[in-house]
């Protein structure tokens, strides 16, 4: 069976792009986040930087295994910036991505379909000047013995290439390491069936 460990995200934020349609102005930008907690703060940020602005329209996606997204239009009509924005966000297969449309109304309205294709534009030339990346998904092992034991349980952490993120070397030792999804549950088998060593998934 093939697992699925690897996704595609942004290695950092973008630079502004500009795209203009009727004297409007959107610019966009796109950001790399963990979690929902991360956006308001970033849209705050555009706030203070564009100040005449009349939207600050924005989609994101986040996780791995389990998606969340949201789409926000920020007061444009239903469906008409947020949606096409988080469409780009899939169309480019992204995740753990903040896009970000600000625009600053030219004096025409541009109707439903401009409005969808202005959004959906800019949007795209976000993610088209974005640097897109692989990244593995990786899950994390906390892994507990006695002292005495911790040869064989470094003996396996050397040979497999596990990464450790942390260790606590004692009379009780504790290590969290990490490793790919693929590999995890080999990993898990091995130290699940030593003798005195304890292993859990955090």
């Amino acid at each position: 069976m093939h697992l699925e460990d690897v996704y595609k995200t942004i290695a950092f934020p973008s630079d502004e792009i500009l795209f203009k349609e009727k004297n409007s102005k959107f610019f966009g930008y796109s950001f790399p986040i963990q979690n929902e907690a991360e956006v308001k703060p970033i849209i705050e940020g555009l706030r203070k930087q564009h100040p005449h602005a009349v939207h600050y329209c924005y989609a994101y996606q986040t996780g791995t295994s389990t998606l969340l997204y949201r789409a926000n239009d920020d007061g444009e009509p239903s469906n008409t910036a947020g949606m096409p924005i988080y469409g780009q966000i899939q169309s480019f297969g992204v995740t753990n991505v903040l896009v970000v449309i600000v625009r600053i109304f030219g004096g025409v309205k541009l109707g439903v379909g401009g409005l969808i294709s202005a959004y959906r534009t800019a949007a795209q030339m976000t993610l088209e000047s974005s640097e897109i990346i692989e990244k593995t998904i990786d899950i994390h092992f906390q892994i507990a013995c006695d002292y005495k034991n911790i040869n064989k349980v470094m003996r396996v952490i050397k040979e497999k290439s596990v990464e450790i993120v942390s260790q606590k070397m004692e009379m009780s030792c504790e290590i969290e390491i990490i490793t790919r999804k693929k590999n995890a549950e080999m990993i898990f088998d091995i130290f699940n069936t030593m003798f005195e060593v304890e292993i859990k998934q955090l």
